[in-house]
């Protein structure tokens, strides 16, 4: 399936900037079940000062602030092609061991809640990825999905009592029950088409876990379904903050509006 994407982020500011600096994640990752075939950014009020590839193999931009701005505008947009290999990602690749993938940050760590969820699932323990499958049915049975309850800094203990969230928190429950079984699991930020509309108001959040014989196995547990070709995967972490499209820093006495517009769309290829 081809798709094109448009992401555009919009910064508004109080005052004006007296220094700021944004870490973008905004660009797919050139893995299996997806080719990049164009792919650019364009940035208003701002400019690129390094590009380079992190622990997780992700390509991460850090962007100046012009000074004394009270808007930035960063616009990426592109081509890819993607394919249905049922969310199978294959062998471990990046920077960081396998077993990394095991240590609970502070937004996966389990508190009483998960480690109950934990132990009705060690009888699947043989059977890993009918544990896995099981682990994201459960989480979406006791986790609605429910916008604005939570927000970048919930982590999945507190989601799951409170019984709602969004995919960033079902995806960092999935991660923390995983390592908790023993599980090596991370978090994934992308695109997903939607089949209902072309406009979206954020990126997309699924969790990915290693299988013997399989390597990594991707579960949207948000959807109930493994990612399929209309999945496109940008950054990889151990949790959000490692693969969040964008994170900065500002100094002076301002304060900032976030605003994020998304398109995904199927493009349609003429055979030859």
């Amino acid at each position: 399936m081809r798709l094109s994407i448009r992401h555009t982020t919009r910064y508004l500011f109080d005052a004006p900037v007296v220094h700021a600096l944004q870490r973008l994640r905004l660009t797919p990752k050139a893995t299996q079940g997806q080719e990049i075939l164009e792919w650019e950014m364009e940035y208003e009020n701002a400019h690129e000062e390094l590009t380079y590839e992190d622990q997780h193999h992700n390509t991460t931009t850090l962007v100046g602030v012009e000074p004394d701005v009270r808007e930035v505008k960063i616009t990426c947009s592109g081509m890819v092609d993607t394919h249905d290999h049922a969310g199978v990602i294959g062998r471990h690749a990046g920077h960081l061991p396998l077993w990394s993938f095991l240590s609970q940050t502070r937004l996966t760590r389990p508190g009483p809640g998960i480690e109950k969820l934990v132990g009705e699932l060690r009888k699947y323990e043989g059977e890993r990825l009918d544990m896995l499958h099981e682990l994201s049915r459960n989480t979406l049975d006791r986790v609605e999905y429910k916008i604005g309850t939570t927000d970048w800094n919930t982590t999945a203990e507190q989601s799951y009592a409170a019984r709602n969230g969004v995919c960033q928190d079902h995806a960092h429950i999935f991660i923390g029950a995983a390592r908790a079984l023993d599980v090596p699991a991370r978090y994934v930020s992308g695109y997903l088409m939607m089949n209902d509309r072309i406009e979206q108001e954020a990126t997309h959040a699924w969790a990915e876990a290693y299988v013997e014989d399989l390597g990594w196995v991707g579960f949207d547990i948000s959807n109930g379904i493994s990612p399929d070709e209309r999945y496109v995967r940008v950054a990889t972490g151990r949790d959000y903050r490692d693969a969040s499209p964008v994170t900065g820093i500002s100094f002076g006495n301002t304060q900032q509006v976030l605003e994020v517009d998304v398109e995904v769309e199927q493009q349609h290829v003429q055979q030859q």
